[in-house]
């Protein structure tokens, strides 16, 4: 995993440029917290800070955001971002997901996105129970194995599947959140977004690594699977400047239940 810590601290200063934001799941996020006057989050594993816009952004001044991310090249690049924006109700924390240095029952709710099959996530969903106030809530935005496997880069990057083991399947995710007493998965949702490249993008964005998937290749096999994407491309699109295809991501929502209530309460 060295690679991977290696590969984020390089990329920093472009991953915004290179990674999609999605709305979408900020939008249903802002709808779950209505009705709080005032929220304490955090968002662990927050990279650059492209997600951390986007939620003060919806979700306002209502909101106090920790983020936390391993990486201090990244730190630094989403303090920039933030303070260019003039957003000032944050606050950066060098950390790892599993031993997060935030008081007990701190927090209002949780973020992570993106970002949990970097994390070992049974000790950073304990982490989690720990820091949320009872009532609190957690949302984990990422992308299933099954899901990867059909977007373009499972699809026509050869191994690009095999490679990412990291991923979870939903059944997997809810097994770990059933170990965690408390921590319930209130709802699910799933996103699909339909995206459109040039040929030459999305060579631009293989070439710069924009999925860490890419480090888990070795220099010859990474050579040779990006010919055979080009050809692939080729084989399969008949419009280079315009290749389409669908992204699918899920959303779960866990909430910290009150203790002595039951999950149906």
């Amino acid at each position: 995993m060295k690679s991977i810590f290696k590969h984020f601290f390089k990329i920093a200063d472009k991953y915004r440029d290179l990674r999609i934001t999605d709305t979408a799941p900020i939008v249903y996020v802002n709808e779950q917290l209505q009705e709080r006057s005032t929220i304490k989050a955090a968002d662990v594993g927050c990279g650059a800070g492209r997600y951390d816009l986007k939620l003060v952004e919806h979700i306002g001044e209502k909101l106090h955001l920790y983020c936390v991310d391993r990486n201090r090249k990244m730190l630094e690049e989403l303090r920039a971002y933030l303070c260019q924006n003039e957003l000032q109700a944050f606050q950066t924390i060098q950390a790892n997901a599993s031993n997060l240095p935030l008081r007990d029952a701190s927090l209002d709710c949780l973020f992570s996105f993106n970002a949990i099959h970097h994390f070992k996530a049974p000790q950073f969903l304990t982490e989690t129970f720990r820091v949320l106030k009872d009532d609190g809530y957690l949302f984990t935005y990422t992308r299933l194995r099954n899901q990867n496997s059909r977007n373009i880069w499972g699809m026509y990057f050869p191994w690009f599947s095999q490679k990412e083991s990291r991923l979870f399947e939903l059944n997997e995710l809810q097994a770990l959140f059933n170990r965690i007493p408390r921590l319930t998965i209130q709802a699910i949702e799933f996103f699909k977004y339909e995206r459109v490249y040039s040929f030459d993008q999305l060579l631009e964005r293989v070439r710069h690594h924009h999925y860490s998937t890419f480090c888990l290749y070795s220099k010859s096999e990474f050579t040779e699977a990006l010919q055979q994407f080009k050809r692939n491309l080729r084989q399969h699109f008949d419009d280079l400047e315009n290749i389409r295809w669908i992204d699918e991501n899920v959303l779960l929502v866990a909430r910290k239940r009150v203790a002595g209530l039951t999950a149906a309460a």
